[in-house]
């Protein structure tokens, strides 16, 4: 009786834990959400309005239309999906090859991969610009999405550990089949990394979507602007509109959002694989 006491207590303590971290983590969420929904004259009462009387939606619609989203949001999209499908489809080949290949001094360079992921992106900030500066790419996206067809350390490791789980007997019997190391990869490594590829096709579009400093080195028109600079920009020309700075980073966070809670078995599935596997 005292046993199961104990672990009906027990659980009863780690379910409240866990209820009170949740709120704790979505209270900022349902702030903004309740402050993009308010009226101005709502904003500062004592005691907190907890949900406006009336919900103010055209908020939304007036801060959406103060600056170009949409526009933003065009140039946000099409940065997050080419880096994305750069960045699996890159990662996965050079995982592929450190998983599968032999070659003379393949554990030395993995070791320097690796050791890139030390580097930290505020020293070669200045040696990507003069590069990009010397291409012709400033004021364009190809500087946020180029680089990303050129595989990242942390996915080449992520991906290599995956691969590395598979059976060899699988590259043989294809092998015996007549398939070369080409359909090999395309045909039996990449349907089986797929748990692994949603998670780095995950980080890899919050990462895009998300990034401020990239566009606001490389970026100059605001035509070419993303939706995170574009937001800083309408915080600055709005700062005292706290309603529609809320609406907007509401809105900023609805991808985000929408994305880990239709991937996030597989995210779960693949950072699981990842570890225990590799």
């Amino acid at each position: 009786m005292n046993s199961s006491l104990q672990t009906r207590s027990r659980r009863l303590a780690f379910y409240s834990l866990m209820l009170l971290l949740c709120f704790a983590f979505a209270a900022p969420l349902y702030w903004t959400l309740l402050t993009a929904l308010k009226a101005k004259s709502e904003l500062y009462a004592w005691p907190p309005v907890w949900w406006p009387a009336e919900p103010r939606w055209s908020n939304f619609v007036e801060a959406w239309q103060a600056q170009p989203f949409a526009l933003f949001l065009r140039n946000s999209v099409w940065v997050a999906l080419l880096s994305t499908v750069g960045q699996i489809f890159s990662s996965s080949l050079v995982a592929y090859g450190f998983a599968r290949f032999d070659f003379k001094g393949r554990n030395a360079l993995f070791m320097v991969v690796l050791g890139s992921m030390m580097i930290p992106w505020d020293v070669t900030m200045i040696p990507l610009y003069m590069e990009f500066n010397a291409l012709g790419w400033i004021n364009t996206l190809k500087p946020l999405i180029v680089p990303n067809f050129f595989a990242a350390p942390f996915f080449i490791f992520l991906l290599r550990q995956f691969i590395m789980s598979i059976p060899r007997e699988l590259d043989e019997a294809a092998r015996m089949d007549g398939a070369n190391a080409w359909q090999i990869y395309w045909r039996i490594h990449l349907p089986l990394m797929a748990p692994a590829l949603v998670l780095v096709g995950t980080f890899q579009f919050l990462g895009s979507w998300n990034d401020y400093l990239g566009p606001l080195i490389f970026l100059n028109d605001q035509s070419q602007y993303t939706l995170p600079l574009g937001l800083a920009q309408f915080k600055g020309l709005h700062s005292n509109n706290v309603t529609a700075i809320a609406a907007m980073t509401v809105l900023l966070c609805l991808a985000p959002l929408i994305l880990f809670f239709l991937a996030q078995r597989h995210i779960m599935d693949g950072a699981t694989s990842a570890a225990v596997k590799g």
